[in-house]
C-alpha cells in the first residue's frame, strides 16, 4: 500500500480537523514502527484507511519511507553503518558495500511497506496525545496536522533524530566559528584546512573523526575516557548491556545508550584513524573562547569547527499531555509498557534503541497491546 494522503474525511470536527479512529495508532515508520505494524497485521489487525475491526494505522511525520536514516550523511557508507538488522519476515538484498546509508535503507523500508501493504500516513506529523476522558480504559485522542485519531493503545517509535542535544558549556555564545551537531553533518570535505574540535564519546565521533582526519586537523574530546573493544560482544554481554539499560527505565530515569555500556569497539578503519592521531583524547575544555576552546589549565586549542557529537534524546514532546514523566525525569517501564499508562507503549527506547532490539520491542508490544484490548 502506498503513502495515504486523508483526503476522504469521515466528519469534520473543529478548525477544519479530520476524525479516525483505529485500535492502535503507531507513531512512527522507523525500524520500531515497522516492526509493530508487521506483528499487528499477522495478528489479524487491518488498515484503518479501509474497513472492518481490528484496525491500526502507522502515522508518519517524514516525507518518504526510511525514518532517521533518511537523513545521516553522504559518507556513511553500508560497509560502515553499525549493527543493521533486518525488518521482521523480509531479509534485506545485499547492498552495495559503498552506497549511502541514507538511499539503501530507505529505499529497503520503502519495498517493505509496500510488500506488506501496510497502512502507513505520510507526512503526518503528531502534535499531541492525550486521553479523550477520564475513564482508564477510555480511547486516546491523536492530533496531528493531518487529523485526529482515536484509539484504544497507541505504540510510540518516534526515535530520536529529531531532538538532538547540544549541552551547554560557557562561553559557547561568543564562539566566532562554526558550530553544528552530527544531525547536520554532511561531509568531511565543506572542513578541510579547517581545525574541528570533536565533543562526544560515542559511535557517531569516532566515525566522523575518521573521515574528518583524513581532509583536515582534528582535536577529539570527551568527558570520559572512552571503553574499547578488540571484538564483538557475545550474546550474554549484550543480554547484560542492555539489562543494565532496561534498569534505568525500569526505574524512571532517562535512558543512556546500550553502546555506552558496551564499548567501542575497534575497526580497521578505526585503527587507521588512531595511527593518525585522530583518536588521541582530551578530557573536556572548561570554556568556549572566541576563536577555540580552553582548558582548566589555561592552555588553548584554536578552532573553527567545533562539531558537537553528543547524541540525541528520546522524541517524545507529544506525550506531555499524559505527564507519564517521574521525579528521575524518565518515564517508568515495565518492557515496552508504560508503567503508569498500559495503553502506550515506547518501542526503540531505551533497551530496544538497537535494530535487532527495536524489533523484538515491536513485537513484545503487539502482543501486550492484543491481550489488553481483548479485554474490552
Amino acid at each position: 500500500m502506498p503513502p495515504v494522503l486523508l483526503d476522504q474525511p469521515q466528519r469534520a470536527v473543529g478548525r477544519d480537523e479530520t476524525a479516525h479512529a483505529a485500535d492502535v495508532v503507531v507513531i512512527g515508520a522507523g525500524q520500531a514502527g515497522l516492526s509493530a505494524a508487521y506483528h499487528l497485521q499477522r495478528r489479524g489487525y487491518r488498515s484503518a484507511l479501509e474497513t472492518g475491526t481490528r484496525s491500526f494505522v502507522v502515522l508518519d511525520g517524514e516525507d518518504g519511507p526510511g525514518g532517521a536514516w533518511r537523513h545521516r550523511w553522504d559518507s556513511l557508507r553500508m560497509a560502515t553503518v553499525n549493527g543493521i538488522h533486518d525488518l521482521p519476515g523480509m531479509e534485506q538484498a545485499p547492498p552495495d558495500a559503498q552506497e549511502p546509508s541514507n538511499t539503501a535503507l530507505p529505499r529497503y523500508f520503502a519495498e517493505y511497506e509496500e510488500r506488506f501493504e501496510l497502512p502507513v500516513v505520510r507526512p503526518a506529523r503528531v502534535e499531541s496525545v492525550e486521553r479523550a476522558d477520564d475513564d482508564p480504559r477510555g480511547p486516546l485522542r491523536v492530533r496531528t496536522n493531518r487529523g485526529t485519531w482515536t484509539a484504544g493503545a497507541v505504540v510510540n517509535a518516534t526515535g530520536t533524530w529529531q531532538r538532538p542535544y547540544w549541552p551547554y558549556y560557557p562561553g559557547r555564545e561568543t564562539f566566532l566559528g562554526r558550530q553544528l551537531h552530527t544531525a547536520d553533518y554532511v561531509s568531511a570535505e565543506e572542513f578541510r584546512r579547517q581545525h574541528v574540535v570533536v565533543v562526544g564519546g560515542g559511535i557517531s565521533a569516532v566515525q566522523l573523526l575518521d573521515e574528518l582526519s583524513q581532509v583536515t586537523s582534528t582535536t577529539w574530546v570527551t568527558r570520559r575516557e572512552p571503553a574499547w573493544r578488540e571484538g564483538p560482544f557475545g550474546p550474554d554481554e549484550g543480554r547484560e548491556a542492555v539489562a543494565r539499560v532496561e534498569e534505568r527505565v525500569r526505574a524512571g530515569l532517562p535512558p543512556r545508550s546500550v553502546v555506552s555500556v558496551t564499548g567501542l569497539l575497534w575497526t580497521p578503519a578505526l585503527r587507521a584513524a588512531a595511527r593518525r592521531g585522530a583518536l588521541d583524547r582530551r578530557p573536556m575544555f572548561e570554556r568556549i573562547v572566541p576563536d577555540g576552546v580552553r582548558w582548566a589549565d589555561g592552555t588553548e586549542q584554536a578552532a573553527d569547527v567545533i562539531l558537537w557529537a553528543t547524541g540525541f534524546r528520546a522524541q517524545l514532546e507529544h506525550l506531555a499531555p499524559l505527564r507519564l514523566r517521574g521525579r528521575g525525569g524518565g518515564i517508568v517501564m515495565d518492557g515496552t509498557r508504560v508503567a503508569a499508562e498500559p495503553r502506550v507503549h515506547l518501542v526503540g527506547y531505551g533497551p530496544s534503541s538497537s535494530t535487532i532490539g527495536a524489533n523484538r520491542a515491536g513485537r513484545d508490544a503487539v502482543r501486550e497491546i492484543d491481550a489488553l484490548l481483548a479485554q474490552d
